[in-house]
């Protein structure tokens, strides 16, 4: 189905129109577009809640749903609970940064929002007040029920809407407070449920049970002239359902788990002339808009006894001023104002996009022009996240055969000095790239050398006093024992913590933590500094950074052959690559010959001049030096597309403007 709807919505798409995509029913919809064209405009909006990680995760294809969505530009939630649950998922279930305002996602932030929807209240007041038949309506109820009160609810007969809830509630009710027995209604209408609703329910559970309940109350409570609960499995009229919310004295929603309640809103412009007190579940979508409605907890039955007590004896004061803010809210937030936001924040997410100070993609065709002119080359490559995608586990990050084929060509060149300069120590690059002898190497972000084609280890930091690990050892195992999946990376120079197995948000917490507590301790007793990455946290000595050797490759280079290099490729993708790219920057290398490029989105901070979107383009890059890799062969920008997912099809490029496009 999403398929279709996405093949129809291409045959009429322009550049520039807006695609909004409503419920659940089309959840892999954005992204079946985004892989189709890369850059069109695209907003979601979940009707429903949105579950916890804990019920989504039992999905088999919770990937495919959270992916699909995550191929808007914009996705708005009914409520803030539901958009937090949604950012969890995709930080627990996807492994994606996240944060309150969206996820970092294929490269691209995605924005999250939250947008109550509201209803056409003008539209509904005017047809509950301007018709005779609708008062006569209103009039007949009040007579047929005079001297009671008229609780109200309308609900779909399904197991969230929490029916069940309400009738048992009611019965706790009159028990609690015999006094209202025969003096109070309960008039439920449950509309019939629809074909997909039945085959859930196909043995008529939920009706069968209201049915008994219904029977229940009426027996203990009920006489041969009033029945306390009346209830109507049917659909009404649009005329008999505004006269009821106009009749009723007060509204009753006990929904168990719900997106948007309609009927709440409309009760409230229903109510405007005798002000009914609202009795709201607080686990309505609607409830977090509705702050002086009664809120309650459907599953607590003598609390919303106690509640059904206190709007029926409230006084009419309370009651005006209750009516007076739900009434202001109902009318002046409703549908317009809602769709109207959400175009709004749309367009300030694009425009923001564009607006935004971005690293350009890497030009591969300036980059191939200085590399033939070239005799002298220098290339400095970070491993991890750079040359090798970041893995949970960090002994699981071993090259591949395109990659140390691709390594092994760039190094064999006798105008090519290849270095990886790597957080790894010497025993993790050894034992995977030491079979490429034309390599140099540097582990511990630059505590040790190898050269190429030499056997020893040059220790940099050797003179330096390391009696601060063991303090940095005991705080990082107490939060490895406090954080479960957590790991402590023993190094000769540095030690490093590793949270990435662990929950994420857990982790990312517990992390913080740790960072105060070593600045606060060894930070400032010890020549260290306390380092984050990429879910890790590491301690090292502060002369020991990346930027120290990049410096040092270069001044070596230029004794060795009498000239600087002529170019000089540097690729890193995190914090402590930074070093490098600031040592280039400032160096006396002339700025046509230096490439710092980082592996990341355009958007995220750095000191590099170019990016590259992830370390398989990384790959086709080094690749396209060495001649190879004819798909790459084009000399435009590097083909890779911000926010695309996986396996995506070319797409159109991005207008420099948000155009007045259609939505």
């Amino acid at each position: 189905m999403n398929q279709k709807f996405a093949n129809r919505i291409l045959e009429i798409y322009k550049p520039g129109d807006i695609v909004m995509i409503h419920d659940y029913h089309l959840l892999l919809l954005p992204s079946m577009l985004r892989q189709r064209v890369p850059h069109m405009y695209i907003a979601f909006f979940l009707h429903i809640p949105f579950p916890s990680s804990e019920f989504l995760r039992c999905l088999p294809r919770r990937r495919d749903v959270l992916g699909g969505v995550l191929g808007a530009n914009l996705i708005g939630f009914q409520s803030y609970s539901y958009s937090r649950h949604f950012v969890s998922c995709c930080t627990r279930i996807l492994g994606f940064p996240s944060d309150t305002s969206g996820v970092e996602a294929y490269g691209v932030k995605v924005t999250v929002g939250v947008f109550p929807i509201g209803i056409d209240a003008a539209a509904v007041e005017k047809l509950a007040f301007d018709g005779e038949v609708i008062d006569n309506q209103v009039t007949e109820l009040r007579k047929i029920y005079e001297g009671k009160k008229i609780i109200v609810g309308r609900d779909r007969l399904d197991s969230v809407r929490g029916v069940a809830q309400k009738l048992m509630a009611f019965e706790r009710f009159l028990e609690m407070y015999p006094e209202w027995v025969d003096k109070a209604v309960l008039i439920q209408v449950t509309s019939p449920t629809s074909a997909e609703e039945e085959k859930e329910d196909s043995g008529n559970k939920i009706a069968n049970k209201v049915a008994e309940l219904v029977a229940k109350i009426n027996g203990l409570y009920g006489s041969l002239s009033f029945s306390p609960v009346q209830h109507y499995p049917q659909y009404l009229s649009q005329e008999e359902y505004l006269a009821l919310l106009r009749a009723a004295d007060i509204g009753l929603i006990t929904s168990v788990r719900d997106g948007m309640n309609t009927t709440s809103l409309e009760y409230v412009v229903c109510q405007r002339d005798d002000h009914g007190p609202l009795i709201i579940s607080e686990f309505s979508g609607t409830a977090g808009i509705l702050k002086d409605a009664i809120h309650i907890n459907p599953w607590d039955l003598s609390g919303v006894a106690q509640s059904i007590n206190y709007a029926l004896t409230m006084s009419e004061d309370n009651k005006s001023a209750m009516h007076t803010s739900l009434y202001h809210h109902v009318t002046t937030r409703n549908v317009q104002t809602w769709i109207n936001s959400l175009v709004k924040r749309l367009l300030a997410v694009l425009g923001s996009h564009n607006a935004a100070i971005s690293t350009p993609l890497l030009d591969k065709a300036a980059l191939l022009t200085r590399y033939r002119a070239a005799n002298k080359r220098l290339f400095m490559f970070d491993y991890d996240g750079t040359l090798t995608p970041i893995v949970t586990d960090p002994a699981a990050a071993i090259p591949g055969e395109r990659l140390l084929r691709t390594l092994k060509a760039l190094a064999s060149d006798p105008r090519n000095a290849v270095w990886i300069i790597s957080g790894r120590d010497q025993e993790f690059l050894s034992q995977h790239l030491g079979q490429i002898p034309e390599l140099g190497f540097s582990a511990e972000h630059g505590s040790f050398m190898r050269h190429p084609r030499a056997r020893d280890w040059e220790n940099l930091a050797e003179t330096f006093d390391m009696g601060w690990q063991k303090e940095v050892f005991d705080c990082f195992q107490k939060y490895t024992e406090r954080t479960p999946g957590s790991f402590i990376e023993r190094k000769r120079c540095a030690l490093t913590w590793h949270y990435r197995p662990s929950d994420p948000v857990l982790g990312a917490h517990m992390a913080r933590e740790c960072q105060k507590e070593l600045e606060k301790t060894v930070g400032k007793t010890w020549d260290v500094e306390v380092m984050t990455g990429k879910a890790n946290l590491e301690v090292r000595p502060t002369f020991i950074n990346k930027g120290e050797i990049a410096k040092r490759l270069v001044a070596s280079y230029g004794q060795e052959t009498g000239q600087p290099p002529e170019f000089t490729l540097c690729l890193g993708d995190d914090f402590t690559d930074e070093d490098m790219f600031r040592a280039l920057n400032s160096s006396a290398l002339a700025p046509d010959h230096v490439f710092t490029v980082t592996v990341g989105a355009s958007s995220k901070m750095t000191l590099a001049h170019w990016h590259l979107l992830e370390p398989s383009d990384v790959i086709s890059s080094l690749a396209l030096l060495n001649g190879g890799d004819s798909d790459v062969a084009d000399l435009g920008a590097l083909a890779v597309v911000e926010g695309k997912i996986p396996d995506q099809m070319p797409g159109v490029t991005i207008p420099d403007e948000v155009p007045g496009g259609k939505l």
